[in-house]
């Protein structure tokens, strides 16, 4: 991209068609869910544990958007939040980015899934829609993606939130390594926590040790009715392509998901070309090597 966040977001502050905000309270108590099921429990422990991810008087804002991950992701950490021995306080928030007409669009199902874990909602609604869709420097999933990081980090830091949760997984994580290898040529993915600097917020992802089948089965245990996605391109995204390669890969051969998951660690073997050479580096050493005698 040529512009910077912040020059992105100074364009958008000077439309009229700011962030509009919609607040659900709670209305109903629903404390009586059924328990968390253990290996959603364990696995969501062990990476809190391991990358530090919560400490006492932490503000953590859940990023809700109303699909089966974050839903349970929500359920999951109001649940374990009641029993650390010490205070986390959790927000919930949803953003629009007006896939639909604002008269078309429903919120309740969201507030609901909300309140089914005894916390308001907060909506944030921003029409991105054209821009995502027909911008010429990202895919639309990357420019999806980057302006729901982009209001959920800002209402963050202006709200006095330390730290964001996304509910990305395991197999998340997986797919997004071999999509950055296929589809750009670079070996990364995301961290399970980090540091943004601009906004002074913490990114953390309970969810990286959790298998997307896992959270199908609880969501379904639970009873969580899942919202329906307004993404017009849901289901035909490079992600889809990718999640039925590694599916198809494992059929024939099961360890293929564990081996891209293991390629993800630091310290790993690797073998790996030299960088490419300066144009004129080469040039230079064309000449040295035919002037050679």
């Amino acid at each position: 991209m040529t512009e910077s966040i912040d020059q992105q977001w100074a364009q958008i502050d000077s439309k009229e068609n700011q962030a509009q905000s919609f607040f659900y309270p709670v209305q109903e108590d629903r404390s009586e869910r059924k328990g968390i099921p253990k290996d959603i429990v364990k696995g969501m422990r062990k990476a809190i544990i391991e990358f530090d991810m919560l400490e006492p008087g932490d503000k953590v804002l859940v990023g809700l958007s109303g699909g089966k991950d974050s839903s349970l992701l929500l359920y999951a950490l109001a649940d374990l939040v009641k029993h650390i021995p010490w205070k986390v306080e959790l927000g919930v928030i949803h953003i629009d980015l007006g896939f639909r007409h604002q008269d078309d669009m429903d919120y309740a199902p969201i507030a609901k899934l909300a309140e089914g874990a005894g916390l308001p909602l907060l909506v944030q609604r921003l029409d991105m829609s054209q821009d995502i869709l027909h911008n010429e420097e990202q895919n639309p999933c990357s420019r999806c993606s980057y302006w729901r990081r982009a209001l959920i980090h800002n209402y963050a830091k202006e709200h006095g939130y330390n730290k964001v949760a996304f509910a990305h997984h395991y197999n998340d994580a997986v797919e997004t390594w071999l999509m950055g290898l296929l589809y750009s040529g670079q070996l990364g993915t995301f961290l399970p926590k980090t540091y943004l600097d601009r906004t002074e917020v913490t990114v953390i992802r309970p969810f990286v040790y959790i298998r997307e089948q896992e959270i199908v089965s609880a969501v379904n245990k639970l009873g969580i009715q899942p919202a329906a996605s307004p993404c017009p391109l849901d289901g035909y995204t490079q992600r889809t392509k990718v999640k039925e390669l590694i599916r198809d890969l494992c059929k024939e051969n099961p360890l293929v998901f564990s081996h891209l998951a293991s390629s993800m660690r630091e310290g790993k073997r690797r073998n790996m070309w030299p960088a490419p050479l300066d144009r004129d580096v080469l040039r230079t050493k064309n000449l040295q090597f035919w002037q050679e005698q």
